[in-house]
């Protein structure tokens, strides 16, 4: 379908030269296509707070690497915060501590 998995599963080709045969020239243009498509299709689904922190890159590939390391480190937060609000939200104030005791 469209070969979008061709920049995913095979490395940028090296730039063309004159010496290319056609068989290398069409390789690229699909290659150059399928990155282009998974660039765009990724860039829109990507959640707008986080598109700021990916590492900006051209290469699909190294797109998804950069958005791997931040899901993973994003989902450490998430669960730190879903921890934290889970305690806060069942302790009870019981008024035996101020702001200003040590």
């Amino acid at each position: 379908v469209l070969d979008l998995d061709l920049a995913l599963s095979t490395d940028k080709p090296a730039a063309l030269t004159d010496f290319n045969n056609a068989e290398q020239r069409s390789f690229h243009k699909a290659w150059e296509r399928s990155n282009r498509l998974n660039l765009m299709f990724m860039r829109m689904t990507v959640a707008n707070n986080i598109k700021s922190t990916i590492f900006a890159t051209d290469n699909s590939k190294e797109f998804m690497k950069s958005f791997e390391s931040i899901s993973q480190s994003e989902s450490v937060d998430k669960s730190l915060v879903r921890t934290l609000m889970g305690t806060l939200t069942t302790i009870k104030f019981d008024g035996s501590r101020t702001m200003h005791q040590h």
